[in-house]
C-alpha cells in the first residue's frame, strides 16, 4: 500500500469499517479483496451499496498501483453482481470524499422504472431523507443473492461473523 496513515480525526468510514470487522454492522453483504460491500443506509433506490476499503485511506490517489486496481475492480463486480441480482438498467459509480474524507465507492443501481425525472438524474437528486432506512430483514434476500452472485465470480473472502452478529439490537 502507498500510504497507510490513518486521517485525523476518523471518518464514519472508519468506524463503518470497525463494524464491519467486529460483526456489528447488518448492512454488510460480503468481504471483497479491497474491502467490504455495504448496503447504503437509506436505500432510495433498491441495492444502492457501497463499498469501504479495509483498511482505510485517505483517497483512491493514496492507494499503490495494485492495491488501486484491486479496488476499483471490486467496485466494477459489486456493480455486476448487482446488475444480475437486480435487473438494473444501468450502475452508477461515483467517488467523493469530500463529505466523508476517506475513500469509499457509490454503487448505485438504476432502474427503468424509475420516474422519468429522476431516471435522466443524476442519484443526489433523489430525497434521501425520505428513502427508506435499511432493514436487514427487508433486504436478507437480496444481500444473500448479491454474496451468492460476488461469491459465485470469486471476489470474496471469508468473514468472521455474519453481517450484524454483533449488533446487539441494531437493524
Amino acid at each position: 500500500m502507498k500510504s497507510e496513515n490513518r486521517i485525523e480525526p476518523e471518518t464514519a468510514i472508519h468506524t463503518q469499517v470497525a463494524a464491519a470487522r467486529e460483526g456489528r454492522d447488518p448492512r454488510v453483504i460480503a468481504r471483497l479483496f479491497s474491502g467490504w460491500a455495504v448496503f447504503g443506509e437509506r436505500q432510495f433506490l433498491r441495492g444502492y451499496v457501497l463499498l469501504l476499503p479495509d483498511p482505510v485511506v485517505p483517497t483512491l490517489n493514496a492507494l499503490g498501483a495494485q492495491e488501486r486496481t484491486v479496488f476499483l475492480l471490486d467496485m466494477a463486480r459489486l456493480g455486476d453482481a448487482l446488475l444480475k441480482v437486480t435487473g438494473a438498467l444501468r450502475i452508477n459509480y461515483a467517488i467523493f470524499g469530500n463529505v466523508e474524507p476517506a475513500l469509499h465507492a457509490h454503487v448505485i443501481p438504476r432502474y427503468l422504472d424509475e420516474p422519468e425525472k429522476l431516471r435522466l438524474a443524476q442519484p443526489w437528486a433523489y430525497d434521501w431523507e425520505a428513502a427508506p432506512a435499511f432493514e436487514r430483514t427487508t433486504h436478507q434476500d437480496l444481500a444473500e443473492n448479491l454474496r451468492r452472485e460476488l461469491t459465485r465470480m470469486g471476489v470474496t473472502k471469508p468473514m468472521r461473523f455474519d453481517p450484524g452478529a454483533n449488533a446487539g439490537g441494531v437493524s
